[in-house]
Order: structure tokens, then sequence, then C-alpha cells
């Protein structure tokens, strides 16, 4: 069971709702397909031991530096046994010894980035189930603008929210409702038993009132804990948040907003202003510049809020050491087979 759409859009809450399931075991995703799909040929045919022992070793060396620790340690030499030569396969691999640490039946995955691995996914493993999870955009955007997690720049950020709703509504039309389930927080948080239990359903399991209760939990506490983007993970499921965006956009962001969503927006039933289409597209030299400096603020903000900043920068800054190591084995011309590192 994966969630997929766009950040910001409640799906820690989800995550938090469906790990508090007596069969469900969601941790915080460590973004291993994210990170790791951009190298992943770089490691070779995966059948082969050696090959997928080191894509085995570089997905736990993500995992270490996890901004949301894992409470139970997972044996490298069993996932390299275990998994299927795919990256996919061994990021079940991984998860799969979550699930047994936990007591679970299944496992989950909300990193949201698997919007772009709906097929990939499919073909590894047919039975999978993908929940799409859409938020109205003011409101994705507002809050983006105050956490490290997306673009700070409500146009950069609404331009993500377009494409990845375009991918996960290509995968429905795909696959059909059967493999993707299409959930809109606003329902969610308007008349959460009913939606759950239609989620629980399309999931093959069955609804369970302690799903209500997902805030009580020490899982949810921790996640409340570790960063100002998530301190509403303690709390219960409310509607307070439905037109944040009144308090953090401005009228002109609205517009922007609008104008890079438009029919996309409309499509899954959120009004939009028809002044948007009058409005011109931001120059990219401005919408960089007012990128960085909001950044800025939100790095220092979290640097003085945020438990797992430290955490943050480590695994940033180890993702970009890996991709450009593998990028300058390519530029080496160092072929694949004769790897030894």
């Amino acid at each position: 069971m994966l969630i997929i759409g766009t950040e910001r859009s409640g799906s820690n809450l989800l995550r938090l709702i469906l790990d508090a399931h007596s069969r469900i075991a969601v941790p915080h995703p460590p973004h291993f397909m994210r990170f790791l799909s951009p190298v992943v040929a770089d490691y070779g045919d995966l059948a082969v031991e050696p090959n997928r022992r080191r894509l085995v070793r570089d997905t736990l060396a993500l995992l270490d530096r996890h901004i949301h620790p894992w409470p139970h340690p997972i044996d490298a030499d069993r996932v390299v046994a275990t998994a299927r030569p795919t990256l996919f396969g061994v990021v079940d691999a991984v998860y799969d010894q979550y699930r047994e640490a936990e007591g679970k039946a299944r496992w989950g995955c909300k990193s949201t980035f698997m919007v772009d691995h709906v097929d990939e996914v499919l073909a590894d493993r047919p039975g999978a189930r993908f929940i799409w999870l859409v938020r109205e955009p003011y409101d994705v955007t507002a809050s983006a603008k105050r956490s490290v997690f997306g673009y700070c720049h409500p146009y950069r950020m609404a331009q993500l929210w377009r494409t990845q709703q375009e991918r996960a509504q290509a995968a429905l039309d795909r696959w059909g409702p059967g493999v993707v389930h299409l959930l809109r927080y606003e329902d969610l948080v308007l008349e959460p038993e009913q939606q759950l239990k239609e989620l629980c359903a399309f999931l093959g399991e069955d609804f369970e009132p302690g799903m209500l209760r997902h805030h009580d939990s020490a899982a949810a506490r921790r996640t409340a804990s570790l960063s100002e983007s998530w301190s509403r993970a303690g709390q219960p499921i409310g509607r307070d948040r439905i037109g944040s965006h009144r308090t953090g956009l401005t009228d002109n962001e609205r517009l922007l907003v609008d104008r890079a969503t438009g029919p996309m927006k409309e499509r899954l039933g959120y009004p939009v202003d028809r002044l948007a289409g009058q409005i011109d597209e931001p120059s990219p030299l401005s919408v960089a510049a007012r990128s960085a400096l909001t950044r800025c603020e939100v790095e220092y903000r979290s640097l003085r809020k945020d438990d797992n900043h430290r955490l943050r920068i480590a695994r940033d800054l180890h993702v970009r050491g890996l991709h450009l190591r593998f990028l300058a084995r390519r530029a080496l011309g160092i072929p694949r087979t004769t790897r030894t590192d």
C-alpha cells in the first residue's frame, strides 16, 4: 500500500492513521526510490549478488541518515538474500523486515514521490495498491512556504503539484479504481470515519475505530517532536487546516497558483479564479531569488526548532555525494561490471 501525490497534502496524517491499524505498518519513509532511482542502473545487473549487495549497502546508509529514525534494525544480509533483483525489490525487503518487527500483516509507504514509480512497482508487485491523496493546492503551497519539505515558492510548488497530480491521474486512468484510490484531504478531515471505511474496503481490510485515535500513539508523539513541519502529527483529525491559505498566501500568490494548476485543479473539484489567466508568468530570476530568500528563512527556523535538522543535512549531503560518485564514474568511463568499491 503506497500513498502518492504531493508533499504537504496530509500524508503524515494518513500515514499515522493507517499505522494505527492492527494489521498495517507504515513507517516514515526514507524515500529510497526517489534518491536511488537516478543511479540504480550504475549498480549493474542486480541479479548478480555483489551488485545487489552494493545497492543494499547504499540503501541502508540512507536509512542510517533518515530524518525520522526507524526503531528497528535492518539485517543487510537478509535483505540481499530475500530481495528481488530490482530497486523496488530491495525496498520491499527492507520494509518487510520493519513490518515483521512491528508484528503487522502488511506494510505501507507514504513517500508521495512514488507517484513517479507506479508502473515500476506494479511490474514488480502486481498486488500493490495506491492511495492518491490530493489537497487544495492553495493550502499545499501555503504549507510549503513554511516547511523544509518541498519548494518554498508558491509558484514552483504549484507547478510540482500539477505535475504530480497529472501523473497520479494517468495512473488511475491506466490501472483503474481497483488499484488507485482517490482520496481528497478535505473529505478525509470532514468525514473521517466514512472516508476511512471506504479506504479500508479498497485495501481489503476492516475499519478499526482506533484509526481515529492515531494521535494517541507513541509514533505520533515522536513524529510531532522531530520537526515543526510535523507538529500537528500529535493532534486529532481536524478540519481547521482547510483554507489555511487565507493567512498563508497573498492574493497574487493565489493567482499564481491557479495559473500554474488551472485545468488539473478544476478536474479535481477545486475552483479556479478566472483572473489567473490575466496575470503574467513570473520571471525565473524573480522566482529563484524569492525561493532562495524564503529557503534561508525556513532553514534558519528549522535549525532553531527541529530536532532532526542535522540528520536532514547529513542525508542531503550523503545523497549528493552518492550521485556525484556515480557521475564521476560515468565521466571517467568506468564500466559497471568492474566496480570494486
